[in-house]
């Protein structure tokens, strides 16, 4: 169970900062695509600090059982958050299946958290 948590873990870690560095670093692409389902200039360095925590307690819960938990809570619900601003404003399938693939990695590694020892 802990590889997988591992695995998963590393997977969402990585997914966490990469879309974080792309808003951190204001990514024309990044910026334009979190405009278009209606994040406001203003929430995107928030959501960026978001997801590096998140990435951070993911780290951190290889070692601590209650804070991976948490931080996988976190994570499954900042992208299940993004998959819905793309769904509520009926975008296509490819522009929201990396949010979605995220937030299924997301929900693997909180269910591989909550089962573990």
């Amino acid at each position: 169970m802990k590889i997988g948590v591992i695995i998963f873990g590393s997977l969402l870690t990585f997914f966490g900062f990469f879309s974080a560095t792309g808003k951190f670093s204001k990514m024309e692409n990044v910026i334009r695509a979190m405009e278009h389902v209606g994040v406001k200039p203003s929430q995107i360095k928030i959501l960026a600090v978001l997801e590096t925590l998140g990435a951070l307690g993911i780290m951190a819960g290889v070692w601590s059982k209650p804070l991976g938990v948490a931080a996988a809570i976190g994570m499954t619900l900042y992208f299940l958050g993004a998959v819905a601003a793309h769904l509520r404003i009926q975008d296509k399938f490819k522009d929201f299946a990396p949010a979605l693939f995220i937030f299924i990695v997301a929900v693997v590694t909180l269910t591989l958290e909550l089962k573990r020892k």
